[in-house]
């Protein structure tokens, strides 16, 4: 099943994630087979990140939980904010 896993940076923190990126890089290619999609949400500029959005494939919610839960960047104490819904892709 798709989970689309948003989260949301605390304001401020760009060097936190700067400085967790490459171990957060390492963690999503372990997951590599199971990523739909994924990558950075940016300001209103579209510069700077200041969230994450991912698109996986899990056997259920907990597993998503898991997997968010043992993310570096969450580790680290980025997100402000997670959320985890199912996901049902149309198109294309």
């Amino acid at each position: 099943m798709l989970f689309a896993i948003s989260c949301l940076d605390h304001p401020n923190s760009l060097e936190l994630r700067l400085t967790n990126r490459p171990t957060h890089l390492d963690y999503l290619n372990s997951y590599l087979a199971q990523i739909v999609i994924a990558g950075p949400l940016l300001d209103d500029a579209g510069e700077k990140p200041v969230g994450s959005l991912l698109v996986m494939d899990f056997a259920d919610k907990a597993s998503a939980e898991a997997f968010a839960a043992g993310d570096p960047y969450a580790k680290a104490g980025l997100f402000q904010s997670v959320s985890i819904r199912p996901y049902r892709k149309v198109l294309p």
